[in-house]
């Protein structure tokens, strides 16, 4: 799509976000453009996610009004001394955009985020692909400059999963477990993943990012793309869920989080994850490059997941692995 015509769709969307009708007709009058333009504009913000309606004599109207990222409201909500946040409309995905900035931007501030509208090539753990409709989730990358190399990263994505629990409980009184190592759920049902992917050498600075993508307010096109249960913020709290204060609040909370690992290791998120394990005392099967079948006793103080079966305890590290209830 062209310079022009996203801007056009970007100030169309501003239109339509109060979730009213808006005469198809007038629409095209105010752009400048025809009614024809204007219903493909509106096809293709079907195809990124969005759920709208068409109705004849009335015209279009989004089925839930949507509060926009805005990099003006974010920097006025951020604390002072705040890394930046750069706001996307449309991008392949949010990680690989700073991935790719590193190598050119050797001076990147730790603490810095990206985050967009939709994601076209969003992605989970182990390949899976991640789904991204328009503004209706939030993708959020963050980076952080580890001095210590990459084996402090160890138990890295279970330090966010706790710092984003932490934001959800305080800020929308929203309970939520943790499944290791990088997974969010709100009543058994999944809510927000991680994704921690890292640059560097083991003997020098790593940099890490540090992907999540939670589920705001679903679209029901939602049904046809995800192939597991799934629960969203808007759901589960009667708190409106403004993604500009989530952005904000996801970012302060990872820089405190990420000041005290690179202090104190890993050890006093262990404590907290235990808390939050959804798995608990259940027994779970592990599969992928490692295979086991034990009782989830929590992790170790490096991370690793700690498996009871025949009487020993043994730990399992993070990578190409799965863990679910035993069946």
């Amino acid at each position: 799509m062209s310079k022009a015509n996203l801007q056009v769709q970007r100030q169309l969307l501003s239109v339509l976000a109060d979730g009213k009708f808006h005469s198809g007709q007038i629409l095209a009058n105010h752009f400048g453009i025809s009614r024809t333009a204007i219903a493909n504009y509106i096809a293709e913000l079907e195809l990124v996610g969005l759920d709208i309606y068409k109705v004849k004599g009335k015209g279009y109207a989004l089925t839930k009004p949507i509060v926009l990222l805005d990099a003006a409201i974010i920097r006025q909500l951020q604390p002072a001394q705040s890394a930046p946040v750069l706001v996307q409309h449309i991008t392949d995905s949010t990680n690989l955009q700073l991935m790719q900035a590193l190598p050119s931007n050797k001076d990147l501030a730790s603490g810095s985020v990206i985050v967009a509208e939709a994601q076209t090539a969003g992605r989970g753990r182990r390949g899976r692909s991640w789904y991204s409709p328009f503004g209706s989730n939030l993708y959020f990358s963050y980076y952080w400059k580890l001095e210590q190399g990459i084996q402090a990263a160890m138990g890295l994505s279970i330090v966010a999963g706790c710092a984003l629990c932490q934001v959800l409980q305080r800020h929308y009184q929203i309970s939520t477990k943790m499944k290791w190592p990088n997974d969010i759920y709100i009543d058994n049902r999944k809510v927000a993943g991680i994704l921690v992917e890292l640059v560097g050498q083991a003997d020098g600075a790593c940099h890490a990012v540090i992907g999540i993508g939670i589920n705001v307010q679903l679209p029901l096109q939602a049904l046809q793309h995800i192939d597991q249960p799934y629960a969203d913020l808007a759901t589960a709290t009667d708190h409106a869920i403004n993604r500009n204060e989530l952005v904000v609040h996801l970012q302060s909370a990872l820089t405190r989080a990420l000041k005290q690992f690179q202090q104190t290791g890993f050890a006093p998120f262990q404590e907290s994850f235990n808390q939050l394990n959804l798995y608990a005392q259940q027994t779970v099967t592990l599969s992928g490059s490692a295979n086991a079948t034990g009782v989830c006793k929590g992790v170790d103080n490096q991370g690793a997941i700690l498996l009871e079966h025949a009487g020993q305890t043994v730990a399992y590290f993070g990578g190409e692995v799965s863990l679910r209830a035993a069946t």
